[in-house]
């Protein structure tokens, strides 16, 4: 199947693959935890050109698909864990301060939010890992939350090892052709997105209309 793409983002892509695998030569496995480590935290850096190019090293047995997929799990925990700790440092209180300076939002909001993660944060932070962008931004309310350490880093574990292993296996099965992997998750990554502008635009049309009734019942 050809790659279809822009010259100039198929140059850049170009030139991020080498420099991956050039990382990946130096470091071998511990490249591949530090590379997905600051995916989870610089999302310039994506997964979906880090773990196919992985896979391609395993299908030339520059290294072993069980490695890699664990070193790439360690890598998913080390961001996340960078992220909760960053969201326990905020606080719900911080947090809740800073939600109701929002236009739309207020406080009651933090408080509904934190309420639906205390009941479904588990499965949240699981199937979450298994989502682009969410992928990384679930650590977040899991750290205000202060979600049990030993349960955040379990479901990520399981979470990021299912969608590493899946990425990684790809790339070994394509391999020269594993950027085609990047034209499937771009895809995936489209649908996610427009779902979430949907979930806003009816989000916000709510709250302007309330917003429309309270002063048509004020005056």
């Amino acid at each position: 199947m050809a790659w279809r793409s822009d010259p100039m983002e198929r140059a850049v892509l170009i030139g991020l693959a080498e420099w991956v695998v050039d990382v990946l030569d130096r470091l071998g496995y511990l490249g591949v935890v530090l590379l997905i480590a600051a995916e989870n935290l610089f999302p310039p850096i994506p997964s979906e050109v880090i773990l196919p190019l992985s896979g391609v090293l395993v299908g030339q047995e520059r290294m072993t698909y069980p490695l890699a997929v664990a070193a790439a799990t360690a890598g998913s925990l080390l961001g996340a864990l960078m992220l909760y700790g960053l969201g326990a440092w905020v606080g719900e209180d911080r947090m809740r301060i800073w939600i109701d300076r929002l236009p739309l939002l207020d406080a009651a909001d933090a408080d509904r939010g934190f309420h639906w993660f205390a009941r479904f944060g588990s499965p949240a932070v699981l199937y979450g890992r298994l989502v682009p962008v969410v992928r990384s931004v679930i650590s977040l309310p899991a750290g205000v939350e202060r979600m049990p350490l030993g349960r955040f880093m379990t479901y990520t574990v399981l979470g990021s090892g299912a969608w590493n292993a899946l990425l990684v296996g790809a790339g070994w099965g394509l391999g020269e052709q594993w950027e085609v992997v990047r034209k499937w998750l771009s895809s995936y990554q489209l649908a996610v997105v427009l779902v979430v502008m949907v979930v806003v635009l009816w989000f916000v049309a709510r709250r302007v209309r309330r917003h429309v009734r309270g002063r048509g019942a004020s005056g």
